[in-house]
């Protein structure tokens, strides 16, 4: 069982809005839509993906890392690595 399979349902209606999202950017870009609106929609769904993917961590983080970190040993100190790795790719993003 992941950290995130209770909130799963949640996750995956806000991942089918953003998909939406991006659907309406390709349209907006097909039909030649101003520039700025279609740098506000970006905003928008960017901003969304963050919000996912803060919410994945931090399920990770209570979940998988504080498992590993109770049962300790080398899985531990991988596990922290990952995390600390994953959060350097979001703030580069």
């Amino acid at each position: 069982m992941r950290g995130y399979t209770e909130g799963k349902d949640g996750y995956l209606k806000r991942l089918r809005r953003i998909e939406g999202q991006i659907r309406g950017l390709q349209r907006m870009v097909d039909n030649d839509e101003y520039c700025i609106d279609i740098l506000t929609q970006i905003s928008a769904a960017t901003k969304a993906l963050q919000a996912v993917s803060l919410g994945l961590l931090d399920e990770h983080l209570k979940h998988c890392v504080s498992q590993a970190i109770a049962d300790g040993g080398d899985g531990a100190d991988a596990k922290i690595r990952e995390a600390s790795d994953a959060i350097a790719r979001l703030v580069r993003s």
